[in-house]
């Protein structure tokens, strides 16, 4: 089994040159209160979109991480590259800022089977050469809290892209699917990141699941919904190993600092 590695390096400063995987990332805000973090993922991120109203969130709430500056000259250091979902929630005046600076705004109100995340993320795989698909990591901030239909959308996005790196982002987590075809190590960033971690077998139930790292480990345990969930767990080191016969969520707290 292939072994796929991961790591937190996205909520470092800077992300060291040996950092392992090497990745390229893109970040999709969606309509929920930024993190404190933000001006960070979008400085390490090579493509910025906004979900509909994320733009809104961009235009309102990033100034306000930078109180001694003008809230203008921040608006337009952080400028979306793209506005995409069904438009009915970002403000016109928002929209209008965004275009008039050169964001790209795509109105696909015609589709309301799919979520604003989802349309965001198909837009960057579709724009995405194979060769470097390996490479590229989606952040998604804003993808946690609030409603819980929509977290629960965010999350089905996970699935349904589950050949792409994606992480959702609140101010108190993050989230990814390890995918069971993959035998997985994860590089624990432990001065942004845990103790406190989960993983969860949603879908369906994993049959066999073993982990090391953790202070409760696993081994070829069957996790599931009405049995056994492996929630607040806790990292041990700087190192955690899973393998599983089924997909699983990954999700590890974020330090508040």
């Amino acid at each position: 089994m292939e072994l796929m590695t991961h790591s937190s390096s996205f909520l470092l400063p800077s992300i060291p040159t040996d950092s392992r995987p090497s990745l390229t990332y893109a970040l999709v805000v969606l309509n929920q209160r930024l993190p404190r973090f933000a001006p960070l993922l979008w400085q390490h991120a090579k493509l910025r979109l906004c979900a509909d109203g994320g733009a809104n969130r961009v235009y309102d709430e990033l100034p306000q991480l930078f109180p001694h500056e003008d809230p203008s000259d921040i608006r337009r250091r952080y400028k979306p590259d793209l506005i995409k979902g069904d438009m009915d929630s970002i403000r016109k005046e928002v929209m209008d800022f965004y275009a008039s600076l050169g964001t790209k705004v795509v109105d696909e109100s015609h589709d309301q089977d799919t979520t604003d995340l989802h349309k965001c993320v198909a837009y960057i795989r579709n724009c995405t050469p194979n060769l470097e698909k390996s490479n590229l990591c989606i952040l998604v901030a804003g993808a946690l809290g609030g409603r819980f239909d929509h977290e629960a959308g965010n999350i089905n996005v996970l699935y349904r892209f589950s050949d792409m790196r994606i992480i959702l982002l609140s101010d108190d987590c993050h989230i990814q699917l390890l995918p069971k075809t993959h035998r997985h190590d994860i590089y624990i960033q432990s001065s942004v990141e845990g103790p406190h971690c989960g993983l969860i077998p949603i879908g369906m139930p994993s049959g066999s699941t073993s982990t090391t790292g953790l202070q409760w480990d696993l081994d070829n345990t069957e996790t599931r919904f009405g049995g056994l969930v492996s929630t607040s767990n806790i990292v041990k080191g700087e190192k955690v190993t899973v393998r599983s016969d089924s997909d699983l969520l990954w999700t590890i707290s974020i330090k508040n600092q």
